[in-house]
């Protein structure tokens, strides 16, 4: 059975507490993951190429100021993606906004502000939908408080 995915993708190198914490809890749950830091505005291309081409199931982008990052993201693939907003300016009020107010047909789920634990828990919940192992590791884990 082949391994699931998630892909965690940062705007800025100033996001990687945050990245560190996705990263940390995909761990605790074995899941395989890559990390990438690539902006929306300054590595369009690159971002594009990356996320058409990935193998992922899931997309977790962190993002702040406007937040473009999960809906381009979003615009360019059918896999779930979930927007993590950064408290950068307005204590984080604009990049949620920014995730949550996507147009229609073009969906992202949004965590809490600065929250990228519930993000990869989330990722880790969609990839257990097929897989009895992680459901039971997630069931565990929440007894477990």
């Amino acid at each position: 059975m082949r391994r699931m995915k998630v892909a965690v993708i940062s705007g800025s190198k100033s996001d990687q507490n945050i990245v560190d914490e996705v990263i940390q809890t995909l761990k605790e749950f074995n899941v395989e993951y890559d990390a990438k830091i690539l902006s929306a505005h300054r590595n369009h291309d690159e971002l594009e190429k990356y996320v058409k081409s990935s193998d992922a199931d899931v997309f977790i982008a962190i993002a702040g100021l406007s937040a473009a990052l999960p809906g381009f993201i979003a615009s360019l693939t059918t896999k779930p993606v979930i927007g993590v907003p950064v408290s950068a300016k307005l204590s984080g009020l604009d990049s949620l906004l920014s995730i949550v107010q996507m147009p229609p047909r073009v969906p992202v789920a949004c965590v809490g502000i600065d929250n990228g634990k519930n993000a990869a828990l989330l990722a880790i919940q969609i990839l257990a939908i097929n897989n009895k192992k992680l459901q039971e590791e997630l069931e565990l884990y929440r007894r477990k408080g």
